[in-house]
């Protein structure tokens, strides 16, 4: 035989067992997001569960958690998961009857930072429990169990001989929903808030107004959402707003609104025009150039920091939101504040005139409103824009490091460099990586970019779409020192709706949030430092399947077919 058949024959050979060896090393049961602590050694057993089987807290459980555990009894025994794939796993004789809960301070509130550690261990003789520091960590605790169950033979297994050690990498893990430009049932943010939870997400960054609508109403102010919202069944009322923050802490998943100003403000012209510049104009003029548009997108309007009345109606819709939403965090936006609204106005242009800048006038708003939020027990989220903006932005000393706190979107990891660079701390949304609308194209009408070929970015200005790998391998800490990675408290995926609503959201979502949702609990690498998303992709698949018998409309990311023939749609070539 010459040597170059047998080098031949044996890349023939060993090409196969490279291919499935990811797959052959993984736990035929798994847990997403993939814990930090997983031990299910050899040789690996099940167990059925009682017919009778309970979850038993030993002690008196909070409401939020006795939902929690009504919950999750009822998911295990009635929407038992029937895997793509049945783990091949021996069968014990005995049963599990129930999984035990201890809490060590299960009057801990769910605040940034709250502890949501938790160990379950489920032992080859029947024992099974769940301990925890926090509800909140018992929670995901639970979502864990739940994940260690599926059906066989028409009963509910579970893996046997587990201890699950797990505690998330970042505590803020979240995701934005824009429910201003178009809008979203109670029952359908319900159910992205469900699906936050069995992600272990923790944060609901509820985007409530924009220039598009205001769509909740705030107590003092009531013709802000009577005029500026869609319609009468198109606003949040205070029972709406009650019933998802109550939902959400059944949940552990906090909510955090967002009412967006200086900029981004139209719809306040509803009720009061007189605050609003360049309230109702066209947002980007034909013959104008983009510098000097109006508005970043169509909706143009900005708050007017001389005017006084904005101060009263701001301060009202703060101390109303500040009651409706008790988590400790307050988003007060400051993104796209855009020259040419503000120059549109008579005495904003006196103001200028006299040597007065549009930062000023930023820094007017900013040190007008924000110690007010302050002053009501809150922490202030504003967009990167109002501290890193190339024309409008504040100096440092308006924005205090004690009570500030900056979301990134622009420019990836660079961004967020100059942010905890700065000493603030950070939330990381780029767009290039955690912006879930990119790649479906422009919204705009009239727009001749269609009419020629090839169209590059297809009108999207965050194009390409943002494939799951593109965020499961984003890596919200690179190139920063450890003092800064400190300052770095997590990230969001965030869902922009100018081309989405209740019909598309589920697959808008998932599992695409899930991809962040493992790399911010448990890392996106393995024990060696190397990326897992070889590893992760036959697990998301399961996952996204399980997510789909509980009632999302997750999108898929393979044939089916790859799954039942392991490794087979991997590459071998490295790009």
């Amino acid at each position: 035989m010459s040597p170059l058949l047998h080098l031949l024959l044996l890349c023939i050979f060993l090409l196969p067992l490279s291919i499935s060896s990811a797959h052959r090393s993984q736990s035929p049961v798994n847990i997403w997001p993939k814990p930090t602590g997983f031990h299910y050694p050899p040789p690996r057993a099940a167990a059925f569960l009682s017919p009778n089987f309970t979850i038993i807290p030993l002690f008196p459980p909070s409401p939020h958690l006795a939902v929690a555990v009504a919950r999750y009894t009822r998911l295990i025994l009635t929407l038992p998961h029937h895997p793509l794939i049945i783990p091949n796993i021996p069968l014990t004789s005995s049963l599990l009857h129930n999984l035990t809960i201890s809490v060590s301070d299960p009057s801990s509130p769910l605040h940034p930072g709250t502890d949501e550690s938790y160990t379950v261990t489920i032992s080859n003789s029947s024992f099974a429990s769940l301990v925890a520091p926090t509800q909140w960590g018992a929670m995901r605790g639970l979502e864990s169990f739940s994940q260690l169950t599926w059906t066989e033979a028409s009963r509910v297994a579970v893996a046997v001989g587990v201890v699950v050690e797990d505690r998330p990498g970042f505590e803020h893990r979240g995701l934005l929903l824009d429910t201003a430009r178009n809008f979203y049932g109670v029952k359908d943010l319900k159910r992205v808030i469900e699906g936050m939870s069995w992600n272990k997400m923790n944060v609901f960054h509820w985007h409530l107004t924009d220039s598009q609508a205001f769509s909740v109403e705030i107590p003092s102010e009531r013709e802000l959402a009577e005029k500026g919202a869609y319609g009468r069944g198109m606003r949040y009322d205070v029972d709406d707003v009650r019933e998802i923050v109550r939902f959400g802490l059944d949940h552990g998943v906090r909510v955090v609104p967002e009412f967006d100003t200086p900029g981004h403000a139209a719809s306040w012209a509803a009720a009061y025009p007189e605050i609003v510049t360049c309230g109702g104009m066209f947002w980007w003029p034909a013959g104008v150039d983009w510098a000097d548009r109006l508005a970043s997108e169509p909706g143009a309007g900005q708050l007017n920091p001389l005017h006084p009345m904005t101060y009263k109606v701001v301060k009202n819709v703060v101390r109303d939101a500040a009651s409706l939403f008790p988590d400790k965090l307050y988003h007060g936006g400051a993104d796209e504040v855009v020259p040419g609204c503000w120059k549109t106005d008579p005495e904003i242009q006196a103001f200028l005139s006299t040597g007065g800048t549009l930062s000023e006038l930023l820094e007017k708003f900013i040190n007008s409103t924000l110690p007010y939020i302050v002053s009501l027990n809150k922490t202030v989220v504003y967009w990167e824009d109002v501290l890193l903006d190339e024309n409008i932005r504040v100096k440092p000393s308006f924005l205090p490091r004690d009570s500030t706190i900056l979301q990134s979107w622009n420019n990836g990891i660079e961004n967020v460099k100059r942010l905890v660079s700065a000493g603030y701390r950070t939330i990381v949304s780029s767009s290039e990586y955690y912006y879930l609308d990119c790649g479906h194209g422009g919204f705009v009408g009239n727009d001749s970019e269609y009419d020629r070929l090839p169209q590059g970015d297809g009108g999207s200005w965050c194009a390409p779409f943002k494939t799951w790998q593109t965020i499961y391998d984003y890596d919200i800490v690179e190139g920063l020192s450890e003092e800064e990675r400190k300052l770095v408290l997590g990230g969001e995926v965030a869902l922009w709706s100018e081309q989405s609503d209740p019909t598309v959201v589920d697959g808008r979502i998932w599992p695409r949030a899930s991809a962040m949702a493992e790399s911010l609990w448990s890392g996106n690498r393995d024990r060696k430092g190397k990326k897992r998303y070889a590893e992760a992709t036959d697990r998301l698949i399961e996952w996204r399947h399980r997510m789909v018998e509980r009632g999302l409309r997750a999108e898929p990311i393979q044939p089916l077919w790859c799954i039942r023939n392991p490794g087979m749609c991997n590459t071998v070539h490295s790009s």
